[in-house]
């Protein structure tokens, strides 16, 4: 006799999709005005213009990791100047602390990646297959048939070409993007540039597509982070339960006078694209994108309830509101302490690099000194030391550069390869010059076992100068 031995349950529920329902409103809006522009500056900031000279690409947005070079608009990032990048992102970190602090999770509800290209996958999907309950109607829909595979096909096609665009649009940002667009198209591109694209085309179709929430919710540490950000003075969306509840759907039957304004229409459930009920409380998955404020605030509007039944409020205000009383207004609850900490550090932050911007020197050389040997004693008694000079030029053309002893008459200097003191560096490149410093025999300088002095650098074009402090090593005696 066969074991019917039963199998063991499941420890994981299977993943039901969500299909949110088509709403429009004041967040609905401003979330479509949101996507619209970052979608747009995403897909077009990489074929604006710039004329950087005839050494570089002419591109206002660069990253050119291959010289770890980065360009926007007029501001050039030198591999030196890396400190902008780190500042930038320390920025982004306090900028997220800050608008999670005042606001809840907004980034996470309008403007994180995830979420731009999740709504328009379910824009696109709406659009193909209809809304909510034909797209139900069609996920639950078991057999197979002709209408069912055109339908899906459509539409994991649109995905696809979404996806591809989205991979291809971020390549552009780190080569001259005409240029790489040629190489891709004839095949003459580098295997980095199509693994990349594949990655990134692979990873939008299935997180936007099919994850969806999911990432949110299982893949991104922010949720879980958040709680650390946000205190009870938060304006973050929920629901007023001690105006719905209890909640009802027959008003017109006995004790309908006891019920709360909630009709539990599930509108606020059916926007959803988490798939959550707001009215349960705060929950680790809400984005507060404040599409359920919208749904509600159209069924309060319809059955001639206030509207606000569920909105962006604070915690704090629940006793005073419970009491019949008014909130306290928004700005009590973004300007505290912790959020103007927050503002303080960030803009400090900003301020520290806009002054370092653009107190940043147009002329910029290192000196380092050769150690072995330390000196050289030429035949005449005269003692040479020997220097590697780097000489940065950041304009886009070439420029010629003069080296000088500022203060000391004692020492002179020679450049190798050069029958004079003038060195041709070549446009946005750092050059490195080999440089002979030598004392005559008698001078203190080639007595003495170090002597500081001033090397300096002139930008014949403009005049602008720079100066390094070093050393020149002597007998010792």
């Amino acid at each position: 006799m066969a074991d019917t031995q039963p199998s063991a349950p499941s420890l994981y529920e299977a993943r039901e999709p969500i299909f949110p329902r088509r709403i429009s409103g004041p967040f609905r809006n401003l979330k479509w005005w949101l996507l619209a522009l970052m979608l747009g500056i995403y897909y077009i900031l990489p074929w604006l213009r710039w004329d950087r000279g005839p050494a570089m690409p002419d591109q206002a947005v660069l990253l050119d990791l291959a010289n770890r070079r980065f360009f926007f608009f007029f501001i050039d990032i030198w591999p030196h100047e890396f400190y902008f990048v780190a500042g930038l992102l320390v920025m982004a970190g306090l900028g997220l602390f800050l608008f999670t602090s005042a606001l809840g999770r907004v980034w996470c509800g309008y403007a994180c990646p995830q979420t731009v290209w999740t709504d328009l996958f379910i824009l696109v999907e709406r659009w193909i297959e209809g809304d909510r309950n034909a797209r139900l109607r069609l996920h639950r829909q078991k057999k197979w048939d002709v209408r069912k595979a055109r339908l899906r096909l459509t539409k994991w096609v649109a995905w696809l070409l979404i996806a591809l665009a989205t991979g291809g649009a971020w390549v552009f940002y780190f080569t001259d993007a005409p240029t790489l667009l040629r190489n891709l198209v004839t095949g003459q591109a580098g295997p980095v540039a199509y693994t990349t694209i594949l990655v990134l085309t692979a990873t939008t179709f299935a997180f936007g597509g099919f994850a969806r929430e999911q990432i949110c919710i299982y893949a991104c540490p922010w949720p879980r982070i958040q709680a650390a950000m946000m205190d009870e003075d938060t304006l973050t969306v929920g629901y007023r339960d001690w105006r719905g509840e209890p909640r009802g759907k027959h008003r017109k039957a006995d004790g309908a006078e006891a019920l709360g304004d909630c009709i539990d229409c599930q509108a606020c459930v059916n926007v959803c694209p988490m798939g959550i009920d707001i009215r349960d409380g705060q929950q680790l998955a809400c984005i507060t994108c404040g599409l359920c404020i919208d749904a509600c605030d159209d069924v309060m509007a319809r059955i001639g309830k206030p509207r606000g039944l569920i909105d962006y409020l604070a915690l704090s205000d629940e006793p005073r509101e419970r009491a019949g009383h008014t909130p306290r207004p928004i700005w009590a609850h973004v300007f505290r302490p912790r959020v103007i900490v927050y503002t303080a550090l960030w803009s400090l932050v900003g301020v520290g690099l806009v002054i370092a911007l653009f107190l940043r020197p147009d002329v910029e050389m290192t000196v380092a000194p050769v150690r072995n040997p330390t000196f050289v004693v030429l035949s005449d008694g005269s003692i040479r030391n020997t220097y590697d000079v780097r000489l940065r030029n950041k304009h886009g053309e070439d420029r010629p550069y003069a080296l000088s002893i500022d203060g000391n008459s004692d020492l002179t200097i020679t450049l190798e390869g050069e029958d004079d003191l003038v060195v041709e560096v070549p446009a946005n490149e750092t050059y490195l010059q080999r440089v002979y410093v030598t004392a005559p025999r008698a001078t203190p300088e080639a007595q003495n076992e170090r002597t500081e002095f001033v090397l300096r650098l002139e930008d014949t074009t403009n005049g602008n100068t720079a100066t390094r402090d070093t050393v020149f090593n002597g007998r010792d005696n």
